[in-house]
């Protein structure tokens, strides 16, 4: 049996306004975007997490709000204020307390603790960029168990710093497309078969 754990990084924010402390900088419209992008991205492959936490800086709450939105989540953020530039201790302590049927979460926080506890779980020097989303499989019962010897493995990693989203975005676009033309063509199929069935019953 194996958890997955979905590690975000909150979307690029600005510094446009220095009176603000670092806890209230808000999302830049690049960030946004980019939050925006990787919503969509999950709802696509369908990865929904079925638990959400967050740390609670405004960075980091814009980027839940984004992502909830325009990936559709049902599950209601929890926002923990141990997440605020939080060590990869604390992240296990949190996720520690998820009751197991949870089998999916999704983790929105700060560097470097959150890059270094995807380091620690894969065993590689991972970068996350801001809006980066790494998503591992654990070798994971219990999240109760959860450790630093906890094993994961890398399934999907998205850096919209390294993507052409409007290519990518069109390319989503197509394909479901695509899909939604098989699906009318597959409804209009068992129609006209139910139909066939019936004429030769009546026939009968």
């Amino acid at each position: 049996m194996t958890k997955t754990l979905m590690l975000l990084r909150h979307a690029k924010s600005s510094w446009k306004d220095q009176s603000l402390s670092d806890f209230d900088r808000p999302l830049k419209k690049k960030g946004r975007k980019a939050a925006k992008f990787i919503a969509r991205m999950m709802a696509h492959n369908q990865i929904l997490p079925e638990a959400f936490l967050s740390s609670p800086a405004k960075r980091a709450r814009e980027t839940t709000e984004i992502v909830t939105k325009h990936a559709g989540f049902k599950a209601s953020p929890q926002f923990l204020d141990s997440l605020y530039m939080g060590e990869p201790m604390d992240y296990i302590a949190a996720l520690r307390e998820l009751p197991d049927e949870v089998d999916r979460v999704l983790v929105v926080g700060h560097n470097p603790g959150l890059e270094a506890l995807l380091n620690l779980v894969d065993g590689k020097s991972d970068a996350l960029s801001t809006a980066t989303l790494a998503v591992l499989d654990l070798q994971l019962n219990h999240w109760r168990d959860f450790d630093t010897t906890t094993v994961g493995e890398v399934r999907n990693f998205w850096d919209p710093e390294e993507m052409d989203l409007e290519e990518i975005e069109e390319m989503m676009a197509k394909e479901k497309k695509d899909n939604d033309k098989k699906d009318k063509k597959d409804k209009k199929d068992k129609k006209k078969d139910k139909k066939e069935k019936k004429d030769k019953k009546d026939k009968k």
